[in-house]
């Protein structure tokens, strides 16, 4: 007699919310303003499509920035949005703002790189981070990581005008890489597009797909000399008054 045994694993939130996101690496080939739209499609198709893992941000209501203002806005600095984002903005700011995108007069609210590590971890982290701060002082939140986080930050343009989303990772030794060439690839991947792949295997994965190498390799060039990322210590990174 041959007795079978079936071992059953707990299939955990994350597990289903990663596998209803996993992507066919495709056929999306349109990028900025047009990939928006359909992340747009996508949420007013399924409200929960960029709820995250957990669930806890769905957009149920979307809360559009008044025409006439949207067509005049800026960043602080005074550098012009992104043509992704003021399409998003178009459609919705409420979801940003729960990330505190904004103060309470609905301004932009930046912060340098290293104070949001500090925000989301403790001070010691931001301190490591100052170097990179100098270099991305006009940043904003968005969702993603446990010892990591996904930061946008308005640095210089890319070809289609696009910022590129960083991430930061505080496993090890503190880290930053270039992770997404601009807030239309973040959110298409968010939302879980056909086409959009989500579970490449490094932060860097997406220097590989060739749709995305050279909007990236600009970013990179442009912050990191070159390098998708860079670790404390490294020449790129810069000095640290840890290290006086």
């Amino acid at each position: 007699m041959v007795i079978l045994f079936i071992i059953i694993y707990p299939i955990s939130q994350e597990d289903i919310h990663m596998s209803r996101r996993r992507a066919k690496l495709a056929t999306v080939t349109i990028q900025g303003v047009e990939l928006i739209d359909q992340v747009i499609e996508r949420v007013k198709a399924d409200p929960t499509a960029i709820s995250g893992f957990c669930g806890d941000h769905p957009l149920e209501t979307p809360t559009p920035m008044p025409a006439e203002r949207l067509a005049t806005l800026t960043f602080p600095s005074g550098k012009p949005l992104p043509p992704s984002l003021r399409r998003w903005l178009a459609f919705d700011t409420s979801w940003l703002a729960g990330f505190e995108w904004f103060d309470a007069d609905e301004n932009f609210a930046p912060r340098r790189l290293n104070q949001i590590v500090t925000d989301e971890f403790e001070e010691l982290w931001g301190q490591m981070y100052e170097p990179i701060g100098a270099k991305a002082d006009e940043c904003f939140l968005l969702p993603g990581g446990s010892d990591s986080r996904r930061i946008y930050a308005v640095t210089e343009p890319d070809c289609l005008g696009e910022y590129p989303v960083l991430v930061i990772d505080t496993d090890d030794l503190p880290y930053v890489a270039v992770m997404y060439p601009g807030f239309d690839v973040f959110m298409a991947d968010e939302a879980g597009l056909d086409g959009i792949a989500c579970d490449f295997p490094t932060y860097e994965g997406l220097f590989d797909d060739p749709r995305f190498a050279k909007r990236l390799r600009e970013h990179a060039r442009k912050l990191f000399n070159g390098r998708p990322s860079i670790e404390i210590g490294d020449e790129e990174w810069g000095f640290t008054d840890l290290e006086a």
